[in-house]
This record gives structure tokens, C-alpha cells and sequence, in this order.
């Protein structure tokens, strides 16, 4: 009956609601001593499937509704499906309380959970793909992804700030910006990254995201 709920914040009804059900359970639930269901799967096979179909619609609606060259679609591209976003959507859809998790998971940080939930939300997406088809995923990740497009592009969070900050740094200061990975949260399969910036011996900013690549990218863009 709780995941009746979901599929009501979801806006899609499943003709298998185990496939719901499975898109919600975490690694660590299946060694949970007090579990509410014997969970026999975690999610992470359908979180690959949906990062997939995430992709792949993303891609379509960019190409055929945004006339930009290939270098903006790929930055509008990133910053819609980026872990941040992600988590944002799945956090409004209140995925966070209905997730099969355990109790140390759960009570661990929030830039863990927040990552959690972003790869709940991929689950969830290649659930609904595997219960309907394309055209239900394709309609879920427009309503409630792509929707935030007009708010990246007048945000201008889509730009490429690495290569704006390295730009502006040799221009005024003739050094290039240095990046170090200053922590890592999370566990292995989830880890959190956080790297800094630096122009000569001054730390500039400092960001966050599941990949070094992406916690760089948040750096410059706080820098």
C-alpha cells in the first residue's frame, strides 16, 4: 500500500509493482536483521538500466528542441542528468522515505543519502521502462527532469566552468588553476568526492559530486 503511494507522486501506475519494489531497495537493506520484506535483490541493476533510458531520452528532446552546437547540448546534457539534479527530483518525489535502506545508511551523511537517492531515482526509471516501455519513461523524465532545463539555462549552471575559470586565470593572472581531491565521503560503490581549486598558493572554492571529474567541475564553479 506505501508503494501505491509513490506511484501517485510518481504520476505512473505499475502493472508489476515488484519491479517498483525492487527499484527501492539498497545493498545494505539485504543485510538488514529487521527487514520489513525478504529482499532478495538490490537495485543497482535497474539503477544501470535507467541511467541508460535517462541518457538516451535526455539526448533526444536536447537534439531535436535545443538548436545549440554539440559542445552546449553535451554541458545542458550533463547538467540535467548530474547526480545533483537527480537528487533534487527524487527528493521531491519524497523517494528518501520510502527506499528500503539500512539503519546505518540511513543515519549516515547527506551527501551520501543525496547520492543514494539520485541512484534510487535511475532505479526507479528503469523499473518503469521495464513495466511500460519507452513512451511512459519517456513522458516520467520530461515532466520531472527536463522541466528544470529553463531554470539551468537562465541559471547558466550549464556552463563549462572549468574551462571559464582557466580562461579568466591565464588572462589576469597567467596561472593555471590546480585541483587536489581534499575528502571522500561515502562507501566504496558511492563514494562522494570533494576537490578544491587553487590559483597559485590560494584556494579559491571547493565542490562535491560523485565523480573527481564532476567534484572539479562544482569547484570552479563556487571558485
Amino acid at each position: 500500500m506505501e508503494l501505491r503511494r509513490l506511484e501517485e507522486n510518481l504520476g505512473y501506475t505499475f502493472e508489476d509493482i515488484n519491479l517498483l519494489k525492487n527499484a527501492m531497495v539498497h545493498r545494505s537493506y539485504l543485510n538488514e536483521k529487521n527487514k520489513l520484506f525478504d529482499a532478495q535483490s538490490h537495485n543497482e541493476r535497474l539503477e544501470f538500466l535507467g541511467d541508460a533510458v535517462l541518457e538516451l531520452v535526455v539526448t533526444d528532446y536536447l537534439y531535436n528542441h535545443v538548436q545549440e552546437s554539440e559542445g552546449m547540448l553535451t554541458s545542458l546534457r550533463a547538467s540535467l542528468v548530474n547526480y545533483k539534479t537527480m537528487a533534487k527530483v527524487g527528493m521531491t518525489l519524497q523517494l528518501d522515505e520510502f527506499m528500503y535502506i539500512s539503519k546505518g545508511e540511513r543515519d549516515d551523511s547527506e551527501k551520501s543519502k543525496l547520492s543514494i537517492v539520485a541512484d534510487c531515482l535511475e532505479a526507479v526509471i528503469g523499473a518503469m521502462y521495464l513495466d511500460g516501455g519507452l513512451e511512459p519513461s519517456n513522458v516520467f523524465i520530461k515532466d520531472k527532469i527536463i522541466e528544470l532545463l529553463p531554470e539551468i539555462i537562465s541559471s547558466g549552471s550549464y556552463r563549462d566552468h572549468k574551462t571559464i575559470m582557466q580562461e579568466y586565470c591565464q588572462k589576469h593572472t597567467k596561472i593555471t588553476p590546480r585541483y587536489r581531491i581534499i575528502g571522500t565521503d561515502g562507501k566504496d560503490h558511492e563514494k562522494i568526492f570533494t576537490v578544491g581549486v587553487w590559483v597559485g598558493q590560494e584556494k579559491m572554492g571547493q565542490g562535491e559530486g560523485r565523480s573527481k571529474r564532476g567534484a572539479g567541475t562544482a569547484a570552479a564553479e563556487e571558485a
